[in-house]
């Protein structure tokens, strides 16, 4: 029996008296399941039978069915009910007001996996905010943060690098659920949006996925475990690189190399370094698709020990500050276009400040860098704590 119920699950048990004469819309995906692995949209079909007028599904698709970043979902309907099925990953990112047209409240169930970059949370805030602009309210049904609430890590996002994967002022983890960083994102948005948040059950914050014992069904295609999850907030900066994070393999962002690499000398300057709470194992492999399709790849398995100490953030700039120092003649910086930019450079909007970029290039050290955020960091934790809902 799982120690903790979800936002979907308490609907399940007893939906607010309101919604029995509301007409509902409902932004999710495949990963929106509750006991039993009963999707949300049969659970509030039952519960609220006539009810649900609308869907709406993230990156990725409503399916889950889109492999890579910048590969859009075209707008659908439900076979079964002849619901339309609106895509936030195409020509538009927010939902229109024809879209959001007779309805009386929009419901918000996602996975997210508590790190800045993962496009959901930028999913939900364009829901937020077309909501607020025709006046509509915004449910979240809350998950727990799958790796945790309390650990905090990395600098703040500075304004002229937002963009899809990053359009408020956090850090690359954040230790928020689903449900506060939508009211974190309301004090940042031009309008205050109506918010109700149905608060998860038995979640305390130190509280980790793998003790909570809910299932876990992948929440995109590259985010297979709960295990990525833990690891994704430092990998995902290779998708600024010319460095595979594994996608194209059966291990993403826990793998990481490129044909340049060679993954015994790596392994030995990491080592050296002594880094808390992960185990660097490694390896070669050969993506199937993505970055260096059909070629070898060495590099390193990141294997994380121990869930307190690990700090993926600073784990992962240690690892790409090592091979800047290794390989300077093959390193590169990836070129837009990049979630819908053109002209910035990704990793710039991966690391969310420039000056990290530029500091790695002239060799500053991770150590030095880390220690020029604190100051922002600190100001994000007294806004953060104002949203804490657990």
């Amino acid at each position: 029996m799982s120690k903790v119920k979800t936002g979907l699950d308490l609907l399940a048990a007893g939906p607010p008296g309101w919604m029995r004469k509301s007409n509902l819309g409902l932004l999710a995906n495949q990963a929106s399941v509750g006991r039993g692995y009963h999707h949300a949209v049969s659970i509030i079909d039952q519960v609220l039978p006539g009810r649900l007028k609308k869907l709406f599904g993230p990156q990725h698709g409503y399916a889950g069915e889109k492999q890579d970043n910048m590969i859009e979902s075209a707008h659908a309907v439900e076979a079964a009910t002849g619901r339309p099925i609106y895509s936030l990953y195409g020509p538009v990112r927010r939902p229109d007001p024809d879209m959001l047209a007779g309805l009386d409240a929009l419901l918000i169930d996602l996975v997210d996996v508590g790190t800045r970059v993962y496009t959901f949370a930028q999913t939900m805030a364009g829901c937020l905010e077309a909501a607020a602009e025709v006046g509509l309210k915004t449910v979240i049904l809350d998950r727990p943060n799958p790796i945790g609430g309390l650990e905090v890590e990395g600098n703040i996002l500075k304004p002229e690098c937002a963009s899809f994967v990053g359009m408020f002022p956090l850090p690359m983890r954040h230790g928020l659920t689903l449900g506060e960083l939508a009211l974190f994102m309301s004090r940042h948005l031009p309008r205050a949006p109506e918010i109700e948040i149905i608060k998860a059950e038995g979640w305390p914050r130190n509280m980790y996925f793998s003790q909570t014992g809910l299932a876990w069904v992948y929440p995109s295609p590259n985010m297979p475990t709960p295990e990525t999850a833990w690891v994704y907030p430092g990998q995902v900066i290779w998708e600024g690189t010319n460095v595979s994070e594994g996608r194209g393999t059966t291990r993403p962002f826990h793998l990481c190399g490129a044909p340049f690499i060679n993954p015994r000398t790596l392994k030995e300057e990491l080592d050296l370094l002594d880094l808390p709470g992960v185990f660097f194992r490694s390896v070669c492999f050969e993506p199937t698709f993505h970055k260096h399709q059909g070629r070898v790849c060495g590099g390193v398995e990141i294997h994380p020990l121990d869930q307190r100490s690990f700090k993926p953030y600073f784990t992962s700039l240690t690892l790409l500050e090592v091979l800047l120092r290794m390989y300077p003649e093959y390193m590169a910086w990836r070129e837009p276009p990049y979630e819908y930019e053109l002209e910035r450079r990704p990793i710039d909007l991966i690391l969310g400040d420039a000056v990290l970029r530029i500091g790695l290039e002239k060799g500053v050290s991770v150590k030095d860098l880390e220690r020029s955020w604190q100051a922002d960091l600190k100001i994000f934790m007294a806004e953060r704590e104002k949203c804490l809902i657990y």
